[in-house]
């Protein structure tokens, strides 16, 4: 039996890859950027929708080329307003993003891998171990189905985005930077570079990397300001230590001129006290930085614990007196796991969706 050749998934192409599909096929390259316009407007899912194109290319698009979506998916609210998608892959794979509604933001926590291999201790997804990466499609294909969800809720558009669901995006760094190329196009989805976060746990040649190509803001997961105890709660700290993590974030920052956010996850007993703020606070004394404390948020079978409201406090005091910017997150959503580290893309109810 002969085999079909597989139609390419223009989801899955920027501006400049589009133009040069559509080149292969004979056409001129404004074609790439007049279809680039359609594929991100909401409601077009078929190539007969995009009327400026003459009826024999759409005819030789339909036969060549797909625009995937997430038709069907899986939605729980949570208490506090979170909303957390779970999207099955073509390979039966779940995966998990989390809208965040805030008065003055609408904010989308994207993922960029099932499962991950930086293994975290204190992080759901870490222990999962890492299944794959995502393709450029099944990153923004997330974006456009919350998007479209939203508009079916009459809900304010979307208006940030961060990559900080299940999976290290620089360590799946070629669709990363397609995703962003998209993000960003006006053809595309024509979010604002400073509109899109992009968090690492500190893989430093990619991180270099996303310096030198894009102009988004980075957010980078500390969580101790001692190698041992780093190594401890993050092993890729055994390869790419604090010094040189920080020459890195230096070197970054002084490129993008932009203030870098460091996380830092406050676990009790283990990186809380008076001395690791004070610890945190040398560290970080000459990088222009913002730093977000977030307790651990409660995770099954987990060694950890929340050191509670009032030392978190005492913490972002001390980070203060030394001049810093310093904010609490409050985690959102943890009611229906959908809070930081919680995401395992499991416990959905398959047979139901939305």
């Amino acid at each position: 039996m002969q085999t079909l050749p597989k139609k390419t998934d223009l989801k899955n192409l920027t501006q400049e890859q589009l133009v040069q599909f559509v080149e292969s096929l004979g056409q001129p390259s404004f074609r790439g950027r007049q279809i680039l316009a359609w594929i991100y407007k909401p409601g077009v899912t078929d190539f007969s929708q995009m009327t400026d194109l003459a009826k024999e290319f759409r005819s030789i698009l339909a036969e060549s080329a797909c625009m995937s979506r997430f038709e069907e998916y899986m939605v729980e609210v949570s208490k506090d307003g979170a909303v957390k998608f779970g999207f099955r892959l073509d390979d039966g794979e779940i995966i998990e993003s989390v809208l965040i509604p805030e008065e003055d933001r609408q904010t989308l926590c994207v993922s960029s891998q099932v499962g991950c291999a930086m293994g975290c201790t204190f992080c759901l997804t870490g222990a999962m171990g890492f299944h794959r990466n995502l393709t450029t499609a099944e990153i923004i294909n997330q974006v456009c189905a919350v998007r479209d969800w939203m508009i079916a809720q009459n809900m304010d558009s979307l208006t940030n985005v961060v990559f900080m669901g299940m999976g290290e995006p620089l360590a799946n760094l070629a669709p990363l930077l397609d995703t962003i190329s998209i993000l960003t196009e006006q053809r595309g989805l024509d979010f604002s570079n400073r509109r899109i976060t992009v968090s690492t746990c500190g893989l430093v040649p990619q991180m270099m990397q996303l310096g030198e190509q894009t102009d988004v803001n980075l957010a980078v997961s500390l969580h101790a300001a001692d190698d041992a105890v780093r190594s401890t709660l993050m092993p890729i700290n055994k390869k790419y230590p604090l010094a040189m993590l920080m020459e890195a974030c230096r070197d970054y920052r002084q490129k993008r001129r932009k203030r870098i956010m460091f996380e830092y996850t406050l676990l009790d007993g283990v990186n809380d006290a008076d001395t690791d703020a004070e610890q945190l606070a040398a560290l970080l004394r000459d990088i222009p930085c913002k730093i977000n404390l977030l307790s651990v948020n409660p995770v099954a079978d987990s060694a950890y614990q929340s050191p509670g409201g009032a030392k978190v406090l005492r913490f972002q005091q001390i980070l203060r007196n030394h001049g810093f910017t310093v904010f609490i997150r409050t985690s959102r959503g943890e009611d229906i796991s959908a809070a930081c580290g919680q995401l395992a893309g499991k416990g959905w109810d398959c047979t139901k969706e939305v």
